[in-house]
């Protein structure tokens, strides 16, 4: 385990030098300020415990994958961790996982009926993919990936019954109905290509859009939907992020917070492509690298991938 997350570390360090540039329900107990965030719950490092990626229960539970543990867990409002599935280990431990060298969990969404999708990238054929795991159930694999590709951000649109798949490093965006079945390219535009990296990364559904980031370019991009749902030209909505991860939006229009993975920071991102930063180090951050929001509390899970101190879910107000 510490050989992979050594391999993770420097693999993030890398991304941060390349580049030169909210929902309804119930919620974890938030800061009594904006400038006061709260930690809910430290992780353990050394078993791997780097959460990657989160979604939200209506209780205000967050499930999170934990990136280099190849498990998916839930944190409750106390800040109890239980581990819902663990994944199984590719044959040769995961070497051949493109860019990592690890199997690496990552992208999570939750369906309204309590149903998880996941994405695992694990090098192999026979596991690279979209996951499910319904309640009480055991997790499989719904949807194959090659196993050349790096899964990572993830995005569901439940009305349409679709999941959209960002593979990172051939710099595509697939779609697959939520019953599962063989992933068809619905985007690979230039602009969500890596530049030596990663390139598109976070994924989320919103104003008859795709939204996405691509880290090596440090963009948030929006891909609209055509017509037929297809893809259309993506707009850069904005720029100069090094570093940026998953983000969320705030519940206020277009507005956006983003996790800057290496520089260790959230930002929020005005509709005009503008950006400030609202969190770093100093309120707890370790390597943040997504972002959920609801009734105007900010989730955020920090990895831990080059501090290599303290993974955790961190918990602010998302608002002014």
């Amino acid at each position: 385990m510490t050989k992979r997350l050594a391999a993770l570390a420097c693999a993030a360090t890398i991304a941060a030098t390349a580049i030169t540039a909210l929902a309804q329900g119930p919620a974890l107990a938030a800061p009594a300020r904006p400038e006061a965030p709260r930690i809910a719950a430290h992780f353990d490092l050394a078993r791997g415990q780097t959460p990657e990626n989160i979604a939200l229960r209506p209780d205000g539970t967050a499930v999170v994958t934990f990136a280099a543990a190849r498990q998916v867990a839930s944190v409750s409002p106390t800040g109890t961790t239980q581990i819902l599935a663990t994944l199984p280990a590719p044959a040769d431990g995961g070497v051949h996982t493109p860019v990592l060298g690890f199997a690496l969990t990552a992208g999570v969404v939750r369906a309204q009926d309590g149903t998880l999708y996941f994405l695992y990238a694990s090098g192999s054929a026979d596991l690279t993919g979209l996951w499910q795991l319904r309640p009480g159930g055991t997790p499989h694999r719904i949807a194959p990936l090659p196993a050349d590709s790096l899964p990572n951000g993830l995005a569901l649109n439940e009305p349409n019954d679709r999941l959209y798949i960002a593979d990172s490093v051939k710099g595509r965006i697939y779609t697959v109905p939520t019953t599962g079945g063989t992933p068809t390219v619905w985007s690979d535009d230039p602009r969500l290509a890596p530049a030596g990296f990663l390139g598109v990364n976070g994924l989320k559904i919103h104003d008859h859009a795709l939204w996405a980031t691509n880290l090596d370019h440090g963009t948030v991009l929006r891909i609209p939907f055509g017509p037929r749902a297809q893809a259309e030209r993506p707009q850069v909505k904005a720029t100069g992020l090094a570093g940026i991860d998953d983000f969320a939006f705030t519940g206020r229009g277009n507005e956006i917070l983003a996790a800057l993975d290496g520089p260790n920071k959230v930002v929020r991102i005005s509709p005009d492509g503008t950006s400030t930063v609202v969190l770093t180090e100093a309120d707890g951050l370790q390597n943040p690298t997504s972002i959920a929001v609801r009734r105007g509390t900010a989730y955020i899970p920090s990895a831990a991938y080059t501090t290599a101190t303290d993974p955790n879910l961190l918990v602010a107000t998302a608002r002014r």
